[in-house]
């Protein structure tokens, strides 16, 4: 009989392709992992471990169509179990996480790049540029550009609350409502922004649309581990990472076109259409993910009745459901997962620096390359936003192999066993790139090298952004698979804490010391915090076993 101390060990046996039909019939006996411990390992658990023991002798295992893999977890027979939607289904409504977790950074960064044609003209150094949405919006608060780009910082700050505060409600009423209010109130602060008639309601409404967009960043994980077995994951969190670490770069190039000739308050208003119409998708498409296989209860489709579409959006049936937990009691567990070793070396000492870093980047660009002596054209910067989108695509596409071969390789050299501490050597190649890439950055900058350099540091460096989520992500879904978006939440927190910070001293730090100097210390700092990732790598076992999470309660 197995017992819970090899929980540890996870068959994975010949990962393959997506399921079908969970027929029930027996895998191939050459294909059923032996003598570990003396169990088969078919389930995940609560422990920290990330796959739970199945006691020997159990019959009837559900495998894929073609009977080489072992389903993880087992699903139920319920086909209103979203482990069993078809492959159709659980893509289409994956999508309807893509788009809202796309506009959450996209929400906050809309406006930054220059536009020609915003009714305003500002002199730096003798030359006349473009504006910003900022610089537009200045004359009609009766404030500087400066005082008014602080606009942004409180929604930033605030998507790392947001998130937190999320969960307890993802849980309790479901993944689909949270997202959908998600939307709506998002939709609705972008209104109030774009006819606020002082800056006082104006940043009011953007720091509230920062507080309600970040949620599609904190559910993803639980969707994507709601709907696929653990084989298929990855490769779905590597999308999801995609979609709100591309989103950021893609707002501004687009506002820059879309605002040509049109006031700032008719480009908030073309976003606040996009929330609008992610809000609708989510209407027609969206169907709740979270089922309890240990407890099933009735569960409430999104395609039966317009009623019950309505019912089961505004979150009245998971409120009504039976054995969630409460908001309390998540939010509990919420604080003890967030000083577990693991979870905190992963996301505070590494992932908060290669996003803060970021982010200052992101916001200091245009004061970079619009002055003299790259004097960029307003269409100029835009296209600029190119070289992240180019990174971010490639870390998608090389995320979405190593990932899987790395997985592959060590299953196969290690008996079919898989332990979680082995998706972090997916962060060793962005934490190369990363550094690299601030280097480059500020040399270029410190030298007066062409701008293409500066653009290829850009790209090495969202390159890194996308694989390191995934490879993080993956690991904290494998540890915590019971508490996905809990673990998700403290990840996003520790991220946006860090962006929302460094606004206030990036360009005071390079007038001062050099670009050359301040983007190395960066470099350098971020060295020094990937150092938390190899003590994971080294000690992340023996942590999961000695630091078990809280039992889930859904």
């Amino acid at each position: 009989m197995a017992t819970p101390k090899t929980a540890e060990v996870a068959n994975a046996r010949e990962i393959s392709s997506q399921p079908s039909s969970v027929d029930g019939k027996q895998p191939d006996p050459s294909l059923v992992e032996k003598g570990v411990h003396g169990g088969d390992l078919y389930d995940e658990d609560d422990t920290g471990s990330g796959i739970n023991v199945v006691a020997d002798g159990q019959t009837n295992l559900k495998t894929t169509k073609d009977g080489k893999t072992i389903l993880i977890p087992q699903p139920s027979d319920d086909p209103a179990d979203p482990l069993n939607w078809s492959w159709g289904k659980k893509h289409l409504v994956l999508f309807t996480l893509f788009l809202p977790a796309l506009f959450t950074d996209f929400g906050m960064t809309w406006g930054e790049a220059v536009c020609s044609n915003c009714h305003l003209t500002q002199l730096i150094a003798g030359h006349t540029l473009g504006t910003t949405l900022f610089q537009a919006q200045a004359p009609s608060f009766g404030m500087t550009v400066a005082a008014t780009a602080l606009s942004i910082n409180g929604g930033i700050f605030l998507q790392g609350p947001g998130g937190v505060i999320a969960v307890p409600f993802t849980q309790r009423f479901g993944r689909l409502p949270v997202l959908f209010w998600s939307q709506l109130l998002s939709c609705i602060m972008v209104i109030g922004a774009s006819q606020a008639s002082g800056y006082a309601g104006f940043t009011a409404c953007r720091t509230l649309q920062g507080f309600f967009n970040t949620a599609p960043q904190v559910i993803g994980l639980s969707v994507v581990h709601d709907m696929f077995f653990f084989h298929e994951r990855t490769i779905r969190i590597n999308l999801w990472a995609f979609s709100f670490v591309f989103g950021p770069f893609l707002a501004p190039m687009l506002s820059a076109f879309a605002v040509e000739g049109i006031s700032w308050r008719a480009c908030y208003g073309i976003l606040a259409g996009l929330y609008g119409f992610s809000a609708l998708v989510l209407v027609f498409f969206g169907d709740e993910t979270l089922y309890d296989r240990k407890n099933p209860q009735p569960q409430h489709s999104n395609t039966v009745g317009g009623a019950n579409r309505f019912l089961l959006l505004v979150g009245y049936h998971g409120a009504k459901a039976q054995g969630r937990p409460t908001i309390w009691s998540v939010s509990k567990h919420i604080a003890e997962l967030q000083f577990k070793p693991q979870i905190l070396l992963t996301t505070a000492c590494f992932m908060m620096l290669l996003f803060m870093w970021s982010i200052g980047i992101i916001t200091t660009v245009p004061q970079f390359i619009v002055p003299p002596p790259y004097s960029f054209s307003p269409n100029a910067l835009a296209l600029f936003y190119l070289g992240p989108m180019i990174g971010a695509l490639i870390g998608e596409l090389w995320g979405h192999v190593f990932n899987e071969w790395n997985a592959r390789l060590y299953m196969r050299r290690h008996s079919g066993r898989h332990e979680p501490e082995n998706r972090l050597w997916g962060t060793y190649a962005p934490a190369i790139a990363a550094i690299a890439g601030l280097v480059l950055f500020g040399q270029t900058l410190q030298h007066t090298l062409t701008w293409f350099a500066l653009d290829f540091a850009w790209g090495m460096y969202t390159f890194a952004q996308v694989t390191a989520t995934t490879a993080v992500s993956a690991y904290l879904l494998d540890s915590f698979p019971k508490h996905a978006a809990l673990v998700a939440s403290i990840l996003n927190f520790w991220r946006t804490t860090g962006g929302f910070t460094v606004g206030y001293f990036q360009m005071d730090w390079v007038k001062r010391n050099g670009a050359g100097v301040s983007f190395g210390c960066q470099a350098a700092i971020l060295a020094a915090g990937f150092a938390s990732i190899v003590a994971v790598q080294i000690w992340g076992r023996r942590w999961r076993m000695r630091y078990p999470p809280p039992v889930a309660e859904n």
